[in-house]
C-alpha cells in the first residue's frame, strides 16, 4: 500500500533534527527522483527538460526543473520555505561547570517558547568539521552528526523551592536557566580516568594536540564516537539541542501530527514533494514553458540576514544563471522576473479553542480546512488581490479548501520570506501556510488533512500556473 503524505512527512521530520539534516534529506530525495546536483562554484550545463539542484552552506537548498518549451525570458514558478526552527544552539565555548554538574552552554536561536524546553529528554545534532590525515597531507571534511539517545535535560526548579506564584507566569532567564545538564562531575571524572588509561586499563600514549578546552571532554567523546573519529580530530562544529521524542501521527482519531519543527519543515516537505511529484514523469515537462523551482532557506527565524538566508542573492543568482545560460541578452532576466511567481509557504496560526479571543472574528483558520492565505495591509505579508486570486483559483479548480488570515489590529503581525523576496527581487508573491497550534514550542501540532491539502495545492500550482497566468492581465 502506498505511503500517505502524512506518513511521508513523519519520515522527513524524524530525519531532520536540524537545518543541515533537512537539506541532507531533501538532497537524498531529489537524487532518487532523478535531479542532478550542480555546484555554485562550478560552471552550469543546463538543458531544457532536465532537473537540477544545488546547496549553499548545506543549510539552504534550491531545486528546479526546466520545461521542455522553456526559452530565456520565461518565468519561474517558485515555492519558498525555510529549513530552520527556533532552538538552543551550543555556544562557541560550551563548557559550563556549576555545583558539581557538567552543563552545556547554549544560546537561544529565534523566538522560541523556551519554557517548553524544560524537562524534555534532549540530545545534540548538527555538523562538525573533522580533520583527516596528518601534517601537510591533512584534509578537512564536513560531517553531519546526531546522537540518537537522550544525553541532556533542562530540569525545572521544584515548586517547593520556587516562588509559589510560578504557575501564574513562569519567566525564563535565558542566560541562567536554560543550560542543559550533561552529567555530574563525579561520574564524568570516572569516565575521564577510563579514557586516560585507555580501554585496556593501560595509560593512553596518544598525544592530545588539540588544546580544546572549550567543551567538556565527555561531550567531545560522545560526538567523536558517533562519527567514528578521535576527539582531537574535531576542529569545530555547529550543534544544537534537540528533543528526542519522535514525530508521530496521533490523537484519538489519528488526525493530528505531533512534532517539533513543523514550522517550517512541514511546508518545506510539502513544497519539495510537490515539485518532485509534479516533475516525476517524462511527460510532466513536455508542455511546460517555465521553470518549476523550490527554494528552502536557512535563517528565516532570525531575519534571513545571512549568505544563505532569503535576503542573500541565492535566489536571484539562481534565476540569473539559468536565464543567462540560455541567452546572453541581459534584458531577459528582468523580463523573466516579471513573468515569475513566488508562493511563500510558512505555517499559519490555527484558531486555539482555549484562546479564541486572539483571532480576528472573521479570520479564524481551522485545522482540516486547508491552506491559509495570509494578508497584511502593512506588507508584513506580500499577498495582494492578484496573487491571492491565482492561488484561490487553483484551489477552486481542484475542490481544495482555502482560508484567509488577518491579524487583529491590536496585535503585532509576524512576517515571512515573502516580503523579503518580493521587495528584493520584484517577484509577485502570495503568502500562505498550513494551520497549526503551538507554533515555536518544542512540540507543535497540525492536522493530517492539511498536510495532504498543502501537498495537493502546491503540486497543482506547479502543474497549472503557466496556463492560468496567461489568462490574467494587470499591467496593460
Amino acid at each position: 500500500m502506498a505511503k500517505s503524505v502524512a506518513d511521508d512527512l513523519i519520515d522527513f521530520l524524524n530525519s531532520s533534527p536540524t537545518a543541515f539534516h533537512a537539506v541532507d534529506e531533501a538532497k537524498r530525495r531529489l537524487k532518487l527522483a532523478g535531479y542532478e546536483q550542480i555546484f555554485e562554484r562550478g560552471d552550469w550545463k543546463l538543458e531544457a527538460g532536465n532537473k537540477y539542484f544545488f546547496t549553499r552552506n548545506y543549510s539552504t537548498i534550491v531545486a528546479f526543473a526546466i520545461g521542455k518549451k522553456y526559452v530565456a525570458g520565461n518565468g519561474f514558478h517558485i515555492v519558498g520555505a525555510h529549513t530552520d526552527s527556533p532552538c538552543l544552539k551550543l555556544k562557541p565555548v560550551s563548557k559550563v561547570s556549576k555545583g558539581s554538574y557538567l552543563e552545556v552552554g547554549v544560546q537561544t536561536y529565534g523566538s522560541g517558547m523556551w519554557h517548553t524546553w524544560f524537562d524534555r529528554d534532549l540530545t545534540i545534532a548538527g555538523r562538525m568539521i573533522i580533520k583527516e590525515g596528518k601534517g601537510d597531507g591533512a584534509s578537512y571534511s564536513h560531517k553531519l552528526v546526531r546522537i540518537n539517545e537522550p544525553i541532556m535535560r533542562i530540569p525545572n526548579l521544584a515548586i517547593h523551592l520556587a516562588d509559589r506564584s510560578v504557575n501564574d507566569g513562569f519567566k525564563v532567564n535565558t542566560q541562567s536557566h536554560l543550560a542543559p545538564v550533561l552529567a555530574t562531575s563525579v561520574k564524568a571524572s570516572l569516565n575521564k580516568v577510563v579514557t586516560d588509561n585507555g580501554p585496556d586499563g593501560k595509560p593512553d600514549e596518544s598525544p592530545n594536540t588539540s588544546g580544546n578546552q572549550k567543551h567538556h571532554s565527555l561531550l567531545l567523546q560522545l560526538l567523536a564516537a558517533e562519527v567514528g573519529c578521535k576527539p582531537d580530530d574535531i576542529c569545530d562544529f555547529e550543534l544544537q539541542a534537540c528533543d528526542t521524542q519522535p514525530s508521530v501521527i496521533a490523537g484519538a482519531m489519528k488526525e493530528f501530527v505531533f512534532s517539533g519543527r513543523l514550522d517550517n519543515l512541514c511546508m518545506s516537505f510539502c513544497s519539495l514533494k510537490a515539485l518532485i511529484d509534479a516533475t516525476e514523469s517524462e511527460k510532466s515537462l513536455e508542455d511546460e514553458s517555465g521553470v518549476r523551482m523550490v527554494a528552502l532557506f536557512d535563517h528565516e527565524e532570525v531575519g534571513s540576514n545571512s549568505a544563505q538566508g532569503a535576503r542573500s542573492p541565492v535566489m536571484f543568482d539562481a534565476l540569473s544563471r539559468i536565464t543567462t545560460f540560455f541567452s546572453s541578452n541581459s534584458q531577459l532576466l528582468e523580463k523573466a522576473i516579471q513573468r515569475s511567481f513566488l508562493v511563500s509557504a510558512d505555517m499559519a496560526h490555527a484558531l486555539h479553542p482555549n484562546y479564541m479571543d486572539k483571532h480576528e472574528e472573521n479570520h479564524q483558520p481551522k485545522l482540516h480546512s486547508g491552506l491559509v492565505i495570509k494578508h497584511n495591509a502593512n506588507q508584513r505579508y506580500a499577498t495582494n488581490a492578484v496573487t491571492a486570486f491565482i492561488f484561490r483559483e487553483i484551489a477552486a479548480k481542484h475542490s481544495l479548501p482555502i482560508q484567509d488570515f488577518v491579524v487583529r489590529n491590536d496585535m503585532p503581525c509576524g512576517s515571512t520570506i515573502g516580503p523579503v523576496l518580493a521587495s528584493g527581487i520584484g517577484i509577485r508573491t502570495v503568502d500562505i501556510g498550513a494551520p497549526q497550534l503551538s507554533m515555536h514550542s518544542i512540540r507543535e501540532m497540525c492536522a493530517v488533512d492539511d498536510v495532504r491539502h498543502s501537498y495537493e495545492h502546491l503540486k497543482a500550482f506547479y502543474e497549472e500556473f503557466t496556463c492560468l497566468d496567461a489568462k490574467i492581465a494587470v499591467d496593460i
